[in-house]
Order: C-alpha cells, then structure tokens, then sequence
C-alpha cells in the first residue's frame, strides 16, 4: 500500500517534470513566433492585438460638502451619512 509521503514525492516528481515541459514548450512556441515573424517582416506593433492594460482613469477628490466646526470633521455628501450628523439637520453643517 502507498503512503501518504510516497504520494507526496510522487507529486513533487510530476510537477517537476510537468515545469520542464512547459518551459520547452515555450521555447519552442518562442522559436516558432520568431521564425514566422522573421519570414513574414512582422514586429510586435505589426500584431495590433497586442495591448498594454488600459490606464486607470484616477478620480478627482470630491470637494468636501458638510463640516462639524466643534470636531472638525467633515463629509463629502456621498455615501452614507457618518455618526455625527445622525438625527441632526444636514442643512446646519453645510459648507456655504
């Protein structure tokens, strides 16, 4: 009967090999790729299909709408309403 321990060595050896494999695999796909790019006088810009990951668009920081002048603390009106302001009047702490 098999041990857990044999399995498990068992497995390290088959993703050992299973690693190698892929690495000649992508050498060979790289060596293919570099062939018909060369025979055929293509580059990467060629490809078209090729494109870095689109630029995350940064927000702009929503200006700050109420402020509570005994803490200082402030809120911009979007999201929930903090702590501070429940069961008081919005209107009071609006930043004219």
């Amino acid at each position: 009967m098999t041990t857990y321990q044999e399995y498990k060595a068992k497995i390290a050896e088959l993703e050992n090999l299973a690693e190698n494999a892929r690495k000649n695999e992508i050498t060979k796909a790289k060596e293919q790729i570099a062939t018909i790019m060369r025979d055929y006088g293509l580059t990467v810009a060629d490809l078209g299909t090729v494109t870095k990951a689109k630029p995350v668009k940064t927000r702009a920081p929503v200006p700050t709408k109420y402020r509570d002048e005994a803490t200082g603390q402030t809120w911009t009106g979007r999201g929930r309403a903090p702590k501070w302001l429940e069961g008081k009047d919005k209107n009071q702490y609006l930043i004219k």
